[in-house]
């Protein structure tokens, strides 16, 4: 009978290995994909956003989560982001921390934290893969775990198979097929960190335009839901970005985002700025007077809104006329229509509701020796290196909580 059965070869059960490996445990990992970690290898596009460095408090950290972030108190005070980059430095991965507090490994190579992590992991684990788990059964001694093609008994499991985003890496949504004749139960899986679809007719001519430094605000039903300031970037569909991404992870169906495109001015400092520019291009069409003011892409999108004649000499635009383009450049709205599917996603809202896990250890509070970790647990956080961290953390707490459990079992 082994020790402890890791059930999926991504962030949280390599982590969780590595812990068990440092606890003198041993056991195996099964991994369903021909490759383990592949979602770890496309985050960050390829260069693995492994955390985030800046905040003032634990608290400061959570509130960067959307759902969940309460549930992973003891989980981050166990191993925290601090204890994130102790641990891949001891490893001999040195990372650096770029804008908005993102640490990335110095090699700018995802396959680095993964080969980091496999060596940690398989210090006394044996990765298996191609091993897709099809059912749980428990028993007195610990559990069944059964294959398609074999069974194994175990005292524990360690399941951290994923949610449903990226499916092509391997998180599909088994953790419902597996858990769900045991009782437990899910809340419904949504796509968290997705770009957004929008029905605005001048979308198509923005495709591929980036904006750096603006600011975003989520409106539904006329609510202000949330900002986030940064970058975005317009595609052919709609929206996508890091500010935008943040922004997905709140519930809506339909929306709206309002983009302030000069978040740094107030509505009087705006105006006095294109009053200087109106000055300074007095003779020039206003088709020609917002060149130094916004991107190229942009500019002929914001004449139309504006419904100032494009052709109209500077110094003849009316005080009414120059405050209506002033508002419009604060409030660019955008409609939403809705996210994209859910294989799209970077992340998964939803998954194993968080009453039915203990916080402290990771471990079901149906079956003891059942332990739950990464993105099967419904926790989703901001883009920026959260979501890893949570993953980081819960697979950590639930190796030294399986090893604490299995340590006790032998005392008695």
């Amino acid at each position: 009978m082994l020790d402890v059965l890791i059930v999926g070869a991504g962030a949280s059960g390599l982590m969780a290995a590595a812990a068990l490996s440092n606890q003198g445990l041993s056991g195996e990992i099964w991994e369903k994909m021909p490759r383990p970690g592949l979602k770890i290898l496309i985050t960050g596009k390829g260069r693995c956003n492994i955390t985030n460095a800046r905040y003032s408090s634990l608290a400061d950290f959570l509130s960067n989560y959307t759902h969940g972030g309460r549930f992973l108190y003891s989980a981050l005070t166990n191993f925290s982001p601090e204890d994130t980059l102790t641990f891949f430095k001891r490893l001999g991965l040195e990372c650096v921390i770029e804008q908005g507090g993102r640490v990335f490994p110095e090699s700018e190579r995802a396959r680095d934290v993964l080969e980091v992590l496999l060596a940690a992991s398989q210090k006394s684990f044996d990765l298996k893969l191609e091993k897709s788990v099809t059912k749980i059964i428990p028993f007195k001694e610990g559990f069944l775990v059964e294959s398609k093609s074999d069974s194994v008994k175990t005292k524990s499991v360690i399941l951290a198979i994923g949610g449903a985003s990226y499916p092509l890496t391997g998180s599909s949504g088994d953790g419902i097929k597996l858990l769900k004749p045991l009782g437990h139960s899910f809340t419904p899986l949504k796509p968290g960190l997705i770009p957004l679809e929008s029905s605005t007719p001048f979308i198509p001519a923005l495709q591929g335009l980036s904006l750096v430094n603006v600011k975003a605000t989520l409106m539904v039903n006329g609510q202000k839901i949330a900002s986030e300031q940064g970058e975005m970037l317009f595609t052919h569909f709609g929206l996508s970005g890091p500010i935008i991404l943040s922004l997905s992870n709140y519930d809506f169906m339909k929306a709206n985002i309002v983009i302030d495109l000069k978040p740094a001015l107030s509505l009087e400092q705006l105006d006095k700025r294109i009053q200087r520019d109106f000055a300074k291009y007095s003779n020039k069409d206003f088709k020609n007077s917002l060149q130094e003011l916004l991107p190229q892409k942009l500019i002929p999108v914001i004449i139309d809104l504006s419904e100032i004649d494009p052709s109209k000499k500077t110094n003849s635009i009316l005080k009414e006329e120059r405050l209506k383009l002033v508002e419009l450049l604060k409030n660019l709205d955008i409609t939403i229509t809705k996210k994209r599917p859910l294989k799209e996603a970077i992340v998964t809202i939803g998954g194993l509701k968080l009453k039915e896990v203990d916080p402290k250890t990771m471990e079901s509070k149906l079956y003891p020796g059942l332990f739950v970790a990464g993105e099967m647990l419904d926790i989703s956080g901001y883009t920026g290196g959260y979501n890893l961290q949570a993953a980081f953390s819960t697979g950590y707490l639930a190796g030294i909580s399986a090893a604490c459990k299995l340590r006790q079992s032998i005392v008695k």
